[in-house]
């Protein structure tokens, strides 16, 4: 949860640990996201041909946008894949989504820095991502998330970076 990962080093049996919340925050929880926590809509932020990408297909950077679908706070966004083979004989797939039966590769979750954003049914948060393979690692991704939202209640506007080793 939020608080085991992020909010718990705010007060750690009287003392001020935010060092390790930053820490805490840079790196994405790979974890199952209930599907009843999700209070926006999803939307594709790639997709590739396995057939037919490169691996500079693999670093890129896409502008997404998300709608409320009820009145709720936004932790962090979750990201997951679905996979399609439809070029064989009886072509077949699955989904990572919290909407989907569980698989071993759960979902990826980047916690929001100015969590929560109290967000209204319909409003919208504009975004950017950019993935790339790590300089150092290349088994590691460099992630980068702007987020703007101008809600009702708040708004918030700024760019996290993370690191999914």
């Amino acid at each position: 949860t939020r608080h085991d990962k992020i909010a718990f080093w705010r007060d750690v049996d009287g003392f001020d640990m935010t060092p390790p919340r930053e820490s805490a925050l840079v790196e994405p929880v790979v974890d199952v996201v209930d599907a009843k926590s999700v209070c926006t809509d999803a939307v594709p932020i790639l997709s590739i041909d396995l057939k037919t990408c490169t691996v500079d297909d693999l670093s890129f950077s896409s502008a997404f946008k998300l709608t409320a679908t009820r009145n709720d706070y936004i932790h962090a966004l979750v990201a997951y894949f679905e996979c399609g083979f439809t070029q064989i004989h009886r072509p077949m797939g699955f989904s990572t989504s919290p909407f989907a039966r569980y698989t071993h590769w759960k979902q990826t979750i980047f916690y929001v820095r100015d969590a929560p954003l109290t967000i209204s049914r319909g409003e919208e948060v504009n975004g950017t991502i950019s993935c790339r393979p790590n300089s150092r690692n290349r088994r590691d991704l460099d992630i980068d998330i702007g987020l703007k939202f101008e809600g009702r209640h708040c708004q918030a506007e700024g760019m996290s970076e993370y690191r999914l080793r």
